[in-house]
């Protein structure tokens, strides 16, 4: 496995050309609302940007980081022994789909954060190497599966984050109720004020009354293809 070294503040992290990460990432790691105190679990981890987003910015208590490819969580345990996150960051090589209590204990978590495959499986996904279409197709894991675990881990009261492509919205909602995690607000993300969105960011509370909030809409652009003030210091 071919690595390459990523300066993320003082971390420096390691990724591979199968385990990279995207401007999705960033926008979930700030929209989680994570704090200091919050014991925190990110499921579909990868090489682990959005715990070290949370490490570098938020210093959590805990952080259970859970993948299913062994070289994904491999390349975020290099990262955790570089940096000396050892007692922050718990690297879990694991199907969520069989999450249990010997793995992490149920009803404990404050904040579950997912970055899941946005595609069905059956299509497109030929063309990627096999980490890469796990990665972005439901191959291993669905959106009814991340809310399934999600649920098991959250205390009562705690959140869910998660974002998506927009087309799978329905899905989305429709799963989280299923499990007892009522959507309470969701963003939605565009490229430009005259694109359509191209993803969202949604907040679940288990055990929550109905009534969802549509926040105002993130812009990443202005006119002139420079970063708006919002997206810059995200990024930044």
């Amino acid at each position: 496995m071919e690595t390459e070294a990523f300066q993320l503040g003082k971390i420096k992290m390691y990724v591979s050309e199968d385990h990279r990460f995207g401007t999705d990432a960033f926008l979930l790691a700030y929209y989680a609302g994570v704090r200091s105190t919050s014991i925190v679990c990110d499921l579909c981890t990868g090489c682990g940007i959005i715990p070290l987003i949370f490490c570098k910015n938020a210093n959590p208590g805990l952080i259970y980081a859970v993948d299913i490819q062994d070289e994904a969580i491999s390349l975020l345990q290099k990262t955790v022994d570089e940096n000396g996150l050892q007692n922050v960051i718990q690297p879990i090589l694991c199907d969520l789909r069989q999450i249990n209590q010997n793995v992490i204990a149920y009803e404990s978590v404050d904040i579950v954060t997912a970055n899941p495959p946005y595609m069905t499986g059956g299509s497109g996904f030929l063309k990627s190497s096999e980490a890469q279409a796990i990665a972005r197709h439901e191959l291993m894991c669905t959106v009814d599966d991340v809310c399934s675990a999600a649920a098991k881990l959250l205390k009562y009261g705690g959140f869910l984050k998660m974002c998506h492509r927009p087309e799978r919205l329905g899905d989305v909602i429709c799963s989280m109720r299923e499990h007892k995690i009522e959507p309470k607000s969701i963003t939605f993300v565009y490229n430009s004020i005259n694109d359509k969105p191209w993803l969202f960011l949604i907040s679940g509370k288990k055990g929550a009354n109905p009534g969802m909030t549509v926040e105002k809409p993130m812009i990443l652009r202005n006119d002139d293809k420079s970063y708006t003030e919002e997206y810059s210091k995200i990024y930044e």
